[in-house]
């Protein structure tokens, strides 16, 4: 798999979809080759998709790893040919492009597709009577909700309903649009949303938050001294516990307990204990989506993953950025405001603001790369790097979330 992927350049990320608790029930796969413009996973052999799911679309929830379905986009010539491996059909969602042309053997195929059992969506759905014999073969409709005023989706959702598939909102960038998009049936969620929640304006970040962030900032300096960490860590009793509880957990397997945070800060090095105190941080926001969180996590360990390949001058820096990109959502206030209260190194801050600067580059070329935009990506994009850094990330966040549940 790993030489797959890095002999022919691809890049892939994957893009949650929520049901209306917001809990991530699916993901889709975006995926392309740099040598073929045709989105399909199916390039590869079977055992190499089996594998690429089981990597892309496992979760922690609960500490619990679950497996959830991928959505995969299919081109005409891949339903036309039928080339797709033997997969567990609870796993995929085969979803037709908008721009495939539907003629009767593109309808032939995907026929032939539900009557083996697989699922199939149809995206970015716009009504034609030529489309009716896919909307009876159905089970999910994607619809485009830029793209449609609010009577152009209650016209859409009239001519749908008799075909008793479930409506999926794509595109949805406000809360005001998700409750929308609720009242009118939607069942299933996907869009910039969760990264965009309903801010709070002029809302203040509480006491403790703030010795939490100064303690992250602290963090960053690697010539910090345990005993000066101590004194800021022990003014937060839960931390405490919660730092005691993880460096004594299985997973570091001490010959002998840890009784002090200066003891732990030295066993585990301040790299560690940086991602351990900003873990703690995100996760005491227990009523924020755990994809949001998981999302930072991941955007965090892929920054720092591209700057140690690329041998950046301290590579803490561009995790921090990262995990602080998005932190405003789960803080409930915007980013100016965040960035006005929290003790962050300028280079931190203009590469979130503006992107500039070493840090600014790799943080946007990550955002793009995990949104799935790879137009916005420049032409000498290093995509076996951002690739793997990518897995990495998400092995790590699958890890450190697993961890942080058991600590609790």
């Amino acid at each position: 798999m790993n030489n797959a992927i890095v002999g022919g350049q691809v890049l892939m990320a994957r893009q949650p979809i929520f049901d209306r608790q917001q809990r991530v029930v699916a993901y889709e796969i975006l995926y392309r080759d740099e040598s073929d413009t045709e989105n399909s996973v199916f390039r590869n052999t079977q055992a190499t998709s089996e594998v690429l799911l089981n990597e892309y679309t496992s979760i922690c929830d609960a500490g619990e790893i679950k497996r959830v379905p991928a959505f995969i986009n299919l081109t005409y010539d891949i339903v036309v040919d039928g080339n797709i491996p033997d997969l567990p059909r609870k796993q995929i969602v085969l979803e037709l492009l908008e721009d495939a042309q539907v003629d009767e053997t593109f309808i032939d195929g995907v026929r032939k597709l539900a009557d083996q059992g697989y699922r199939i969506a149809l995206d970015d759905f716009v009504y034609n009577p030529a489309y009716i014999p896919l909307l009876e073969l159905a089970h999910i409709v994607k619809i485009d909700v830029l793209e449609h005023s609010y009577d152009e989706m209650v016209e859409l959702i009239k001519i749908i309903k008799p075909y008793k598939v479930t409506l999926l909102a794509e595109k949805i960038e406000t809360h005001e649009k998700l409750e929308e998009c609720i009242e009118l049936g939607f069942k299933l969620f996907q869009g910039y949303f969760l990264s965009r929640p309903k801010l709070i304006k002029g809302r203040k970040i509480s006491t403790g938050q703030i010795a939490l962030l100064q303690l992250i900032q602290a963090l960053q300096d690697p010539d910090a001294k345990p005993e000066a960490l101590e004194q800021l860590i022990i003014t937060d009793p839960v931390l405490t516990y919660k730092l005691l509880r993880i460096v004594n957990s299985a997973a570091y397997s001490l010959v002998r307990k840890v009784e002090s945070i200066s003891q732990a800060i030295v066993l585990l090095g301040i790299p560690q204990v940086k991602k351990w105190t900003t873990l703690i941080a995100m996760s005491s926001n227990s009523d924020k989506p755990e994809e949001l969180t998981r999302s930072l996590l991941i955007r965090g360990r892929m920054a720092e993953h591209v700057a140690q390949q690329q041998k950046k001058a301290n590579s803490s820096s561009y995790f921090m950025a990262g995990m602080m990109s998005g932190l405003h959502a789960l803080l409930d206030i915007e980013r100016a405001t965040m960035l006005e209260q929290v003790p962050l190194g300028e280079d931190i801050k203009e590469a979130i603001c503006d992107g500039t600067g070493d840090i600014g580059i790799v943080l946007t070329h990550v955002i793009h790369y995990e949104a799935g935009n790879w137009d916005l990506l420049p032409m000498d994009f290093e995509g076996d790097t951002y690739e793997l850094a990518y897995r990495e990330a998400m092995e790590w966040t699958k890890e450190s979330m697993h961890s942080m549940t058991d600590a609790m």
